[in-house]
């Protein structure tokens, strides 16, 4: 269904247009884009006219991977005088985990973002000036232009899960995720489309993505390849054990496919039911693991069984409930609602995966979903005479990292103690989770929440509802369909929905002009000449959100830039000439001083040596900061360096190629890589990290500030500067650290001073070196007065 949604339409000069919902003439098709809905409204303003545009969207957060994420487009196409981004959240359970991912953020946008975060509240701002927003300055251009995201968790303690209390109406949602299993051995079967539509760039991310997945396969893990075009080949005739010796094997296979033929999908994924059968047959798989298929292809088929609807029925014959079938679309021209329907009937999803630079990323995060079974046959129960009009509450797996969803309502004789108990089966044993509530508590945990919407889990019931009546209709028979069709038709008209079978009409006061439409959009395409406004969602999991975009001039509502996420930031390069001309380097290290005997100077480190270990450059056991980092002599350049921080818990890793960020330890580890030539920003409690023109900045509350930079000309490699170092402590030691103790400077001729330090006496002599902590914005690079200092190592 996608999310479910409500929208109240353009207020003019203090005159509200109405809206009404009603029922489309043709159910458009299911909305298939990452993860956004999209509303189009387009009205004509006379000069000086105020516009302001409300919407709300409501939306169900869906946990994955271990965070729920809200992700909003930030795409204003012009400068917005008052332009802000309020996130609130609430959660009654205590928040666990929490940061923020900015993809346009530039460190002159750093000031204009605010977190604020106690037990069970946060509140996320994004307020940018308009000097803040501009590309340059005396110009009309944006940096806004990407993607605002908050990931979160919640903190964890009853087994069974939470249930949250409707106050009114007695509607309740009980989200499962319980803590601490085992996980489940996996058997994975996949299916990879190898025709000639697959040639070039599609083939080779997908074989990336594979290759990937392979190594996070588990050595009891059982898995096996099938790769077709207009003939089926296997790489082994059965599942095997994914041991690595195994896994190379596979990989040489997966290498030399070639990319050519037609298609097809029946015998395919036909040859892999087959496989796991007579491997199960043999007993050559573990017991209680959970066998899938995992289909990747980007076409209709084109030979063997081509109708659409036999290939369904031949596929869900086949597997007969007993394994679950994921159908992955690569690119803009699959058959959306075919694969929808192969997967639904199969218990598993079908995904869009986009023919973009990341579909590889796609590909692996996809995976990750579904890479960690941890309990299977999983059932709700409750007390008898207790709950009614519950949606779905048995799911055939659960999955590491996801939650559970049912609601349902209290019935008038229900306890005031409701007893709630989830059971499943772990491994081949069956295991049962209880919880118990007090509903007079629960109710007073939501009273004086204005941030909640007025009946909010009785419209959560209602979008479960609807969204799993349209999916079980995808599978049902024709008359079936129409009866799941007409009952979710009537809640989305009952709640106000706009949802794929209704649309929302807007029409003028008394009659005037011709009415509007705004309704779900299947796909994400830019047209020329149309406001495009990307729905906020406040998360929360149940929570509402509502904006107001008010255009500052009528003729600012109109644009004809192109929808884009990112920004890409290629740095120019310097003249080869000028290059070999320059005499001036970049150092390795670049140092602010910050006492009454330096003045504020700067001091610009260069290493020689041998090293035979990384080296420890800061640590500092009160500030909680180790910065260590990797020399390579012949090389004259460090080929890694690592920053960890103890509080927030995070690791930065850079090489001069990418950057990884590691967030939390052991099993809550989170890792995430990005490359130089993008711009993001990522927010967390007490940690701002920004990437800008191959600057990385690591800005830490009371703490001194980091920058790491690769640069790709003039002196190829990585380096470092340090700015505010006067929130170092008296502790702190390393090759760097050792410049913010106690330093004692004696002038011996104009350009040269000796420095000591800890016993140490060095040579300093003035020079005027390149200045990088700006990165490559700047062409030519400017240069800098600094002492420069030569560390043997």
């Amino acid at each position: 269904m996608g999310e479910a949604t409500y929208m109240q339409t353009p207020i003019i000069d203090g005159v509200t247009y109405p809206g009404e919902i009603k029922q489309k003439e043709a159910a458009q098709e299911r909305a298939t884009g990452r993860n956004l809905e999209q509303f189009q409204v387009s009205v004509n303003l006379a000069p000086t006219a105020n516009a302001t545009f409300e919407l709300v969207y409501e939306e169900l957060l869906k946990r994955k991977r271990g965070k729920y994420e809200l992700m909003l487009k930030v795409q204003p196409r012009q400068l917005v005088k008052h332009l802000q981004v309020n996130v609130h959240i609430f959660e009654p359970q205590g928040i666990s985990s929490l940061d923020t991912e900015i993809t346009f953020m530039t460190k002159d946008l750093a000031n204009a973002l605010t977190t604020t975060q106690n037990k069970t509240k946060a509140h996320i701002a994004f307020e940018p000036s308009l000097a803040q927003q501009q590309k340059e300055p005396g110009k009309l251009d944006t940096v806004l232009d990407g993607n605002f995201i908050v990931r979160y968790d919640v903190d964890r303690t009853a087994a069974a899960g939470d249930i949250q209390l409707q106050i009114e109406n007695g509607y309740f949602v009980h989200n499962f995720a319980p803590r601490e299993l085992s996980l489940l051995p996996k058997n994975v079967v996949f299916v990879v489309d190898k025709s000639g539509s697959m040639a070039g760039r599609k083939m080779k991310k997908t074989r990336e993505a594979l290759l990937k997945i392979m190594d996070d396969l588990k050595s009891e893990d059982h898995f096996n390849l099938v790769v077709f075009n207009g003939r089926v080949t296997q790489w082994k005739p059965m599942l095997l054990q994914a041991s690595k010796e195994h896994l190379e094997s596979a990989k040489a296979f997966l290498s030399n496919t070639q990319a050519l033929g037609a298609t097809n999908i029946n015998e395919a994924v036909l040859v892999a039911v087959r496989m796991l059968d007579e491997s199960h047959r043999k007993e050559q798989l573990p017991a209680g693991s959970v066998s899938m298929i995992i289909l990747l292809t980007d076409g209709d088929p084109t030979e063997g069984e081509t109708k659409l609807q036999k290939i369904q029925e031949n596929v869900k014959g086949a597997i007969g409930g007993r394994y679950h079938l994921y159908c992955l679309g690569l690119g803009f021209n699959v058959n959306y609602a075919f694969l929808e329907k192969l997967a639904l009937d199969n218990d598993g999803v079908a995904r869009s995966i986009f023919e973009e630079a990341d579909a590889d990323l796609q590909l692996q995060e996809f995976y990750q979903e579904v890479a960690n079974p941890l309990l299977t046959m999983v059932k709700f129960q409750y007390p008898d005479n207790a709950v009614e009009l519950l949606t779905r509450d048995n799911f055939r797996v659960f999955f590491k990292g996801s939650e559970l969803v049912v609601a349902g309502k209290l019935m008038p004789q229900a306890p005031d103690l409701l007893t709630a108990q989830v059971r499943g089966q772990l491994n081949t044993q069956n295991v049962s989770f209880q919880t118990e509530v007090n509903l007079v508590n629960k109710e007073k945990v939501f009273q004086g929440q204005k941030s909640i919407s007025h009946s909010f889990l009785e419209r959560l019931w209602a979008h479960l509802t609807i969204q799993q009546l349209l999916e079980k209709a995808v599978s049902a028979s024709s008359t079936e369909q129409g009866s799941l069709r007409a009952r979710a038709l009537n809640l989305s008209l009952s709640f106000n929905f706009v949802t794929p079978l209704t649309c929302m009409v807007v029409t003028h006061p008394n009659g005037q002009g011709q009415p509007r439409l705004a309704m779900k959009s299947v796909e994400i395409v830019s047209d020329q000449g149309e406001l495009k406004m990307e729905p906020p969602i406040r998360p929360g999991r149940t929570k509402f959100r509502r904006r107001k975009i008010i255009p500052q001039k009528p003729t600012e509502l109109r644009t004809s830039k192109p929808l884009s996420v990112g920004i890409p930031i290629t740095p120019t390069p310097v003249p080869l000439e000028e290059s070999l001309k320059s005499t001036k380097r970049a150092p390795h290290f670049i140092l602010s001083l910050f006492s009454p005997k330096t003045h504020n100077e700067v001091l610009c480190v260069d290493v020689k040596g041998s090293p035979l270990r990384p080296l420890s450059l800061i640590s500092d056991p009160i500030q909680g900061i180790e910065v260590t980092g990797h020399y390579k002599d012949f090389l004259d350049t460090f080929s890694w360096f690592q920053v960890s921080y103890k509080t927030p818990e995070i690791q930065v890793y850079v090489t001069k190629d990418n950057i990884i960020v590691i967030h939390g330890r052991g099993q809550h580890e989170r890792s995430t890589s990005y490359q130089w030539q993008k711009t993001f920003f990522l927010g967390f409690p007490g940690l701002k990290i920004i990437l800008d023109n191959r600057a990385l900045w690591l800005n830490a509350t009371e703490k001194v500030t980091i920058g790491l930079v690769s640069l790709s000309h003039l002196t190829p490699g990585l380096h470092l500067f340090l700015q505010n170092p006067v929130h170092f402590s008296e502790k702190v030691s390393g090759i760097l650290g050792q410049f913010y103790q106690q330093l004692y400077c004696s002038s011996l001729e104009d350009d040269k001073r000796k420095l000591t330090v800890k016993g140490k006496t060095y040579i300093i002599t003035r020079k005027s070196m390149l200045d990088y902590q700006n990165g490559e914005g700047s062409t030519p690079m400017p240069t800098l007065q600094c002492w420069s200092l030569e560390q043997s190592l």
